[in-house]
């Protein structure tokens, strides 16, 4: 098991969820990056990291990866978690496989992508209107953000798969199957 584990990829495909069971079940801790993100924001705002930047939703995703992961090399530069017996799981967005392979040191840090490539956005919708809940960011957007999110995930997990096997980076298709998928990765994880 190495040190640092990033698990990446599209808004509600199962990153949270599995870096809650990996914190819980083999003792990670989980280090969500979007928190952090929205710190930079609030307080860093000449950095130009904005989420809700009203531009194409890939372009804003290359902007945000760019600053990020150097930004995460450098927490694991740190040496704070090197004394420690636990490992460390990020649980993040806004990271590309091509600035993983840049900035990142795949020595001491494995990364996953959870997409949703093999749905449609249709498709995609329904499967968010049946985990959303009201803890979710998603649930009290209205049918029309929904469906324009649904179509952002789904094209955004396209350009990711196409990165990830680009690079050899291993994905997780989490559309379907989504707890037999996460089961299987946490099993995986935990070898």
């Amino acid at each position: 098991m190495k040190k640092y584990i990033i698990l990446a990829g599209v808004p509600r495909a199962g990153k949270s969820t599995a870096s809650q069971i990996a914190a819980k079940t083999l003792g990670y801790q989980h280090i969500s990056m979007d928190s952090i993100i929205a710190g930079i924001e609030k307080v860093f705002p000449e950095t130009d990291i904005d989420t809700e930047a009203s531009v194409e939703p890939q372009r804003n995703l290359e902007y945000i990866s760019s600053k990020i992961a150097p930004f995460i090399r450098a927490m694991m530069d740190s040496g704070e978690y090197d004394e420690c017996d636990y490992g460390v799981i990020f649980d993040v967005y806004q990271l590309l496989p091509e600035d993983y392979v840049t900035y990142i040191d795949d020595e001491k840090c494995d990364i996953a992508y959870f997409l949703s490539s093999d749905s449609t956005p249709e498709e995609r919708l329904r499967i968010l209107q049946l985990y959303d809940t009201p803890d979710d960011y998603t649930y009290f957007h209205s049918q029309e953000e929904k469906q324009r999110e649904c179509a952002d995930i789904v094209s955004i997990s396209n350009y990711l798969k196409q990165q990830c096997i680009l690079y050899g980076l291993s994905y997780y298709e989490t559309s379907y199957n989504r707890e037999k998928v996460l089961g299987e990765f946490i099993s995986k994880l935990s070898k």
